[in-house]
């Protein structure tokens, strides 16, 4: 089990979610700012997160780091963002990225850091460079997804994703799955997900889709 899904596992346990088998999945919830970052001649560069925790996870992460009342800065979480963005390679920083289709590999991040933020939750922000800039095709899509479903990642409302220097014409959206039904949110237990082919990537199903178009 990866450093991320270990992490949710342990916030479960410790809040209790493992006596509740029928909210089992997700055990962490993270709000999701996206932008695709382009080169000066319109290739594509990066990707960049911006993730916000909840509150549950975010006391769990924050407990001890910093004085009581102060927020824990940038540099009091440095040890614990840097293990966080090196974990993320193993888990293709749950990000997947499609230009016309075809899968973009990323490289490594070295551009990420966590803060507290003033209503205490927790940001994390990182960069995702591509591992070669690419020219975008007229239809891209952009995911952020955990397959098991331990962690659910929803885009913001308001400012789900952004273009930065993107070419003239470049637009974005994002198209939201079809909500689960009251029955189906009670099936998702622990066994349930144990019993899940390997390939059945249930996170991604759920998961919403950035769809960026250029001319």
């Amino acid at each position: 089990m990866d450093l991320w899904r270990q992490r949710a596992t342990a916030l479960a346990l410790t809040v209790g979610l493992g006596a509740a088998p029928a909210a089992a999945h997700p055990h962490v919830w993270v709000t999701v700012q996206s932008a695709l970052t382009f080169t000066p001649d319109g290739r594509i560069a990066a990707v960049v997160h911006d993730w916000v925790f909840d509150e549950m996870y975010s006391s769990f992460a924050t407990q001890g780091l910093a004085k009581p009342g102060d927020l824990v800065k940038r540099e009091q979480f440095a040890p614990l963002a840097r293990e966080n963005a090196a974990g993320l390679a193993d888990v293709g920083y749950f990000t997947t990225l499609k230009n016309g289709g075809k899968p973009v590999d990323f490289g490594s991040v070295t551009d990420y850091w966590m803060e507290e933020r003033p209503d205490h939750l927790v940001h994390f922000h990182v960069a995702v460079p591509l591992k070669e800039p690419t020219r975008p095709a007229k239809f891209l899509t952009l995911r952020v997804a955990d397959p098991e479903f331990f962690i659910d990642f929803e885009y913001d409302d308001k400012t789900p994703i952004t273009l930065v220097s993107a070419p003239a014409g470049c637009s974005a959206s994002v198209a939201k799955p079809k909500p689960l039904e009251a029955g189906d949110k009670s099936k998702l237990t622990e066994s349930y997900f144990t019993n899940l082919s390997p390939g059945a990537n249930f996170g991604f199903k759920m998961a919403s889709a950035a769809i960026i178009a250029c001319p």
